[in-house]
């Protein structure tokens, strides 16, 4: 029988075999280098002003990035799930000051690689580094196209836009977890949602 972490891991390489399958050694290789953590309901995997020291894979839960305007309103930039990554890829690169947080919106379980492990994987492994330039690219074109929706298209269609996105957390999110995602408040997004319905 399995351990978690074997089942944690097993997950984690199952994702890779949509890209470039890894062999044995390479399987071995990025299991040495993952930490299995169990992260609790609100329980932080990074602050502002922390350097974002891990690249995260959820196993299972949701996470949301986001951050604080000086009116300590919270602005929601990127959901996570299950078989995502979740990081600041500005500060995991640079190695400096995050300007995000990335929290737990359930209890939820990651596997995590520290900076100088993902870095040992890309030398000595060109497929992690193939693997990884994907992940990352596709983070950066889902982060694009945020912003141009955000100046580009009205709040129906951005919500919208977020259901075809994540239509597995649509049922999971609070509403002012959503709105906040959407730059939005709650009640004009129960009146969006009320608008949808009467079009149905």
């Amino acid at each position: 029988m399995l351990d978690p972490k074997q089942i944690s891991t097993e997950i984690l390489i199952e994702s890779f075999k949509k890209v470039f399958p890894l062999t044995a050694k390479e399987k071995e290789e990025l299991i040495a280098r993952f930490t299995e953590r169990h992260v609790k309901r609100r329980g932080f995997i990074l602050q502002q002003g922390d350097v974002c020291k891990h690249f995260t894979f959820i196993v299972s839960g949701c996470f949301k990035m986001f951050a604080m305007d000086q009116a300590g309103k919270e602005h929601n930039l990127q959901f996570a799930s299950e078989n995502d990554w979740i990081a600041d890829l500005a500060s995991f690169y640079a190695q400096k000051a995050s300007g995000v947080y990335i929290e737990a919106m359930e209890p939820a379980v990651v596997l995590q690689i520290q900076h100088n492990d993902l870095l040992s994987l890309y030398t000595g492994y060109h497929k992690f580094d193939r693997n990884f330039r994907i992940i990352v690219e596709r983070k950066y074109i889902e982060l694009q196209n945020r912003v141009l929706q955000n100046i580009s298209i009205t709040a129906e269609l951005r919500y919208q836009t977020f259901l075809e996105q994540y239509p597995h957390l649509a049922n999971r999110l609070p509403n002012t977890q959503i709105a906040s995602y959407l730059g939005i408040t709650p009640e004009f997004l129960s009146k969006i949602r009320k608008g949808l319905v009467h079009k149905t």
